[in-house]
Protein backbone atom coordinates (compact mmCIF):
# COMPACT_ATOMS: atom_id res chain seq x y z
CA UNK A 1 0.00 0.00 0.00
CA UNK A 2 1.47 3.34 -1.04
CA UNK A 3 -0.53 5.60 1.24
CA UNK A 4 -1.01 5.42 5.00
CA UNK A 5 -4.42 5.15 6.61
CA UNK A 6 -5.67 8.56 7.86
CA UNK A 7 -5.59 7.15 11.41
CA UNK A 8 -4.72 3.87 13.10
CA UNK A 9 -6.61 2.07 15.87
CA UNK A 10 -5.58 -1.16 17.53
CA UNK A 11 -6.86 -3.03 20.60
CA UNK A 12 -4.44 -4.36 23.20
CA UNK A 13 -5.17 -7.33 25.47
CA UNK A 14 -2.90 -5.82 28.15
CA UNK A 15 -2.34 -2.10 28.70
CA UNK A 16 1.05 -2.03 30.43
CA UNK A 17 1.58 1.75 30.47
CA UNK A 18 5.35 1.60 30.98
CA UNK A 19 5.82 -0.85 28.13
CA UNK A 20 3.48 1.14 25.84
CA UNK A 21 5.40 4.33 26.68
CA UNK A 22 8.71 2.68 25.73
CA UNK A 23 7.28 1.39 22.44
CA UNK A 24 5.69 4.74 21.55
CA UNK A 25 8.96 6.51 22.32
CA UNK A 26 10.90 4.13 20.07
CA UNK A 27 8.34 4.22 17.25
CA UNK A 28 7.30 7.88 17.17
CA UNK A 29 9.41 9.70 19.80
CA UNK A 30 6.31 10.16 21.97
CA UNK A 31 6.49 11.64 25.43
CA UNK A 32 5.09 9.44 28.23
CA UNK A 33 1.32 9.02 28.27
CA UNK A 34 -0.49 11.40 30.63
CA UNK A 35 -3.66 10.39 32.47
CA UNK A 36 -6.68 12.44 31.35
CA UNK A 37 -9.45 10.79 33.33
CA UNK A 38 -10.22 7.41 34.83
CA UNK A 39 -9.18 5.27 31.84
CA UNK A 40 -7.98 7.78 29.22
CA UNK A 41 -4.34 8.61 28.48
CA UNK A 42 -2.91 11.08 25.94
CA UNK A 43 0.43 11.89 24.36
CA UNK A 44 1.83 13.23 21.12
CA UNK A 45 4.57 11.69 19.03
CA UNK A 46 6.41 13.02 16.01
CA UNK A 47 7.64 11.61 12.72
CA UNK A 48 9.21 13.47 9.82
CA UNK A 49 8.11 16.80 11.30
CA UNK A 50 4.48 15.70 11.71
CA UNK A 51 2.73 15.58 15.09
CA UNK A 52 0.99 12.29 15.89
CA UNK A 53 -1.70 12.63 18.60
CA UNK A 54 -2.14 9.37 20.53
CA UNK A 55 -4.99 8.32 22.81
CA UNK A 56 -5.11 5.19 24.96
CA UNK A 57 -8.41 4.12 26.52
CA UNK A 58 -7.62 1.32 28.95
CA UNK A 59 -11.14 -0.10 29.21
CA UNK A 60 -12.46 0.18 25.69
CA UNK A 61 -13.99 -3.17 24.62
CA UNK A 62 -14.26 -6.63 26.19
CA UNK A 63 -11.27 -6.06 28.46
CA UNK A 64 -9.11 -4.65 25.65
CA UNK A 65 -7.53 -1.21 25.57
CA UNK A 66 -7.89 0.99 22.49
CA UNK A 67 -4.75 2.68 21.17
CA UNK A 68 -5.54 5.35 18.56
CA UNK A 69 -3.09 7.32 16.44
CA UNK A 70 -4.88 10.36 14.95
CA UNK A 71 -2.53 10.95 12.02
CA UNK A 72 -1.52 9.49 8.64
CA UNK A 73 2.15 10.17 9.57
CA UNK A 74 2.65 6.98 11.61
CA UNK A 75 5.36 4.48 10.61
CA UNK A 76 2.60 1.97 9.76
CA UNK A 77 0.56 2.10 6.58
CA UNK A 78 -2.41 0.24 8.09
CA UNK A 79 -4.01 -0.94 11.32
CA UNK A 80 -2.74 -4.47 10.64
CA UNK A 81 0.88 -3.28 10.21
CA UNK A 82 0.63 -1.45 13.54
CA UNK A 83 -1.00 -4.47 15.22
CA UNK A 84 1.85 -6.73 14.12
CA UNK A 85 4.47 -4.29 15.45
CA UNK A 86 2.58 -3.82 18.73
CA UNK A 87 2.09 -7.55 19.36
CA UNK A 88 5.81 -8.12 18.94
CA UNK A 89 6.95 -5.10 20.98
CA UNK A 90 4.35 -5.33 23.75
CA UNK A 91 4.23 -9.14 23.88
CA UNK A 92 0.45 -9.25 24.03
CA UNK A 93 -2.50 -10.11 21.84
CA UNK A 94 -3.54 -7.25 19.56
CA UNK A 95 -6.70 -6.89 17.48
CA UNK A 96 -7.64 -4.48 14.72
CA UNK A 97 -10.08 -4.10 11.88
CA UNK A 98 -9.39 -6.25 8.84
CA UNK A 99 -9.09 -3.17 6.65
CA UNK A 100 -11.11 -0.29 5.36
CA UNK A 101 -14.76 -0.95 6.10
CA UNK A 102 -17.20 -0.97 3.18
CA UNK A 103 -21.02 -1.19 3.24
CA UNK A 104 -21.95 -4.86 3.47
CA UNK A 105 -18.80 -5.83 5.39
CA UNK A 106 -19.20 -7.67 8.69
CA UNK A 107 -18.41 -5.10 11.42
CA UNK A 108 -17.46 -7.91 13.85
CA UNK A 109 -14.59 -9.28 11.73
CA UNK A 110 -11.20 -8.39 13.16
CA UNK A 111 -7.60 -9.45 12.73
CA UNK A 112 -6.12 -11.12 15.79
CA UNK A 113 -2.31 -10.94 16.09
CA UNK A 114 -0.54 -12.93 18.79
CA UNK A 115 2.91 -12.19 20.26
CA UNK A 116 4.37 -15.26 18.53
CA UNK A 117 3.52 -13.72 15.16
CA UNK A 118 0.55 -15.94 14.37
CA UNK A 119 -2.53 -14.13 13.13
CA UNK A 120 -5.91 -14.65 11.58
CA UNK A 121 -9.41 -13.26 11.23
CA UNK A 122 -11.83 -13.59 14.15
CA UNK A 123 -15.37 -12.55 14.99
CA UNK A 124 -15.27 -10.12 17.87
CA UNK A 125 -16.92 -9.98 20.38
CA UNK A 126 -18.01 -13.56 19.62
CA UNK A 127 -14.49 -14.99 19.32
CA UNK A 128 -14.68 -16.85 22.62
CA UNK A 129 -11.35 -15.47 23.82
Amino acid sequence: MDENYPDIEIYLAHADIERINAWLNDAIQALPLTARGKSKWLTTGERNGNDIPVMLVTRAADGFASLWFDSPATPWSSDSDCARAAALALECEVRCSLGGWQPGDDPDRFLQVLPDGSEGPINWPDSGT
